[in-house]
């Protein structure tokens, strides 16, 4: 391949990425509305609904995101009612996050999601599953 190649947008990694990703998230969307979430706020559900009771920096950094992103992000959810924030007993610089009975809740009409995803895919889902498998190898792969 000869560098004016190199450049060409059908042999990036990153674009098929970068527009799969949106897509996805635009097929999120009216899913989350019905909930009344944004994709960055599911993000943080899942991770609390996984396990509640986490730390502002344990959630940022299951979602890698920063702290300064998180933060606002976390300012919005607790003003829906959806989350608590608290100071740790141990140490109080540490800001703990805990959802509230109406987070915990909603758990419930969130959970049919992932297969109405995956219906309006059109994908099959052995394949959604290989995708899947295959994107957090990479994910884990560029971590390190």
């Amino acid at each position: 391949m000869d560098d004016d190649q190199n450049l060409f947008l059908e042999n990036q990694l990153c674009f098929p990425i970068y527009a799969t990703s949106r897509l996805i998230t635009r097929l999120y969307k009216p899913y989350l509305d019905e909930i009344d979430l944004t994709y960055p706020q599911y993000l943080v559900m899942l991770v609390l609904w996984e396990k509640d009771a986490q730390t502002v920096s344990d959630i940022g950094g299951q979602l890698l995101l920063n702290t300064n992103t998180v933060t606002p992000l976390l300012q919005k959810m607790k003003q829906k009612g959806l989350l608590e924030k608290s100071r740790s007993s141990i140490d109080e610089r540490v800001v703990m996050i805990q959802l509230t009975t109406k987070g915990k809740d909603m758990k419930q009409a969130a959970s049919t999601i992932p297969e109405k995803l995956a219906q309006s895919s059109h994908i099959p889902y052995e394949e959604l599953d290989q995708l899947r498998s295959g994107m957090w190898k990479m994910l884990k792969l560029l971590q390190k």
